[in-house]
């Protein structure tokens, strides 16, 4: 077997099930606010799609997907990230993924050189598909706190150049999980700058992009940032997005990357030999998806109000602010957070996940350590009525 397997750590939802097993909730209906999955509609025109393509399922799907999927992507790109018309080429600079946790893990197994002394750099707290893939890639994860402190962004400033001289990747997550922070155009330029210094590789997971609130101030992505600074080229930058949170469709396992063309290339490589193509249904679908905006619109307006609702109540109580993107909330708990969260699901049955299982403890510090992670996915009414029992559970401490 594979030796690299001996160094991954339980799933955050493994170590939540562990610390609940032996728990006795009150005889109330369940909230799970522990799981980031989507529950509003998914948009007809997804279903409808795949209906009407169900004939395709006698056909091989490319590993490159459908001209009209890569244009599509390629269209929607330049309109929401005001991109040059042009620059990102549907044939060179984009390819489908089932999902972006699948592209996530895959594009380091193509990228990391393990004969190097190879680093790859990412946020904490952080989705932890970011360290299985760099330790399965025979990388050494390398993690920067995101603390308050630094807006719960990394702090480039702090990494030493011999850090950098052994950087071969580095994972962004904008708007951030578990904390929601966005980085922005000047942090981003930063970053693009020490990609060309220090020759490596920025791969920036903007799976949440279009989750915000302020319709006139979406998220800056990388691409939108190396394009502003005249790197037409995308040179060493590549950004993954999704259809999960954005359209509500996790099981339609519909993503891609785009970005740089020469890393593409050798990434598709990879993915032809790794049997990972989209099914054609999917990918009609997707085009579809990818064309409109009303949907989406929709989707934020839903985020909006719900996030309204659910701060009133429990800013009295809780230390906690509306994210700049994403659906999660990031609190902080007044007694260490596992305790918090069992004892939240014994006296009022509304599971969260603690903020130290999204995190690793370097030098001494968990920087997820007295957070708990809400999602706010499930209905209104619903995520209305744990916010209650939530500030109830809180105010009885």
């Amino acid at each position: 077997m594979n030796p690299d397997l001996e160094k991954l750590q339980p799933y955050p939802f493994e170590k939540l099930r562990a610390l609940l097993a032996d728990a006795r909730p009150v005889e109330l209906p369940h909230i799970a606010l522990s799981i980031g999955e989507p529950k509003h509609a998914t948009p007809d025109l997804i279903g409808d799609s795949i209906q009407d393509n169900l004939g395709a399922l006698r056909n091989y799907p490319l590993t490159r997907g459908l001209p009209a999927l890569r244009q599509a992507i390629s269209d929607w790109l330049v309109q929401r990230f005001d991109l040059p018309a042009g620059s990102i080429d549907p044939e060179a600079g984009v390819l489908p993924l089932n999902g972006t946790r699948e592209g996530l893990f895959a594009f380091a197994q193509a990228v990391v050189d393990r004969s190097a002394d190879p680093l790859v750099l990412a946020p904490n707290p952080f989705y932890q598909i970011y360290e299985g893939a760099a330790l399965l890639a025979g990388a050494e994860p390398h993690f920067l706190a995101c603390t308050g402190d630094n807006g719960y962004l990394p702090d480039f400033d702090t990494v030493s150049t011999e850090t950098w001289r052994r950087c071969q990747l580095l994972y962004l997550c904008s708007p951030g999980n578990p904390t929601g922070a966005v980085a922005g155009m000047k942090q981003l330029q930063q970053l693009i700058r020490l990609a060309q210094e220090h020759d490596f590789i920025i791969a920036s997971d903007e799976c949440y992009s279009e989750l915000y609130f302020d319709e006139a101030r979406p998220p800056t992505g990388l691409l939108q940032a190396a394009a502003a600074m005249g790197h037409h080229d995308y040179r060493r930058c590549v950004v993954f997005h999704s259809l999960s949170k954005r359209s509500n469709a996790p099981g339609l396992r519909s993503g891609f990357i785009a970005g740089d063309p020469e890393v593409l290339a050798r990434f598709l490589l990879y993915r032809t030999y790794h049997g990972c193509a989209m099914p054609l249904q999917h990918q009609h679908a997707s085009i579809a998806a990818w064309g409109d905006e009303a949907h989406v619109r929709a989707n934020r307006r839903l985020y909006r109000e719900k996030f309204d609702a659910v701060l009133e109540i429990l800013e009295p109580a809780l230390p906690v602010r509306r994210p700049d993107g994403g659906f999660y909330l990031w609190a902080r708990t007044p007694l260490a957070d596992e305790p918090f969260t069992r004892a939240l699901f014994e006296q009022q049955h509304v599971t969260v996940l603690p903020g130290s299982y999204l995190s690793r403890e370097i030098d001494g510090l968990n920087p997820g350590a007295g957070h708990v992670r809400m999602a706010l996915v499930a209905t209104p009414e619903e995520c209305i009525d744990a916010a209650r029992r939530i500030r109830a559970f809180v105010e009885s401490l």
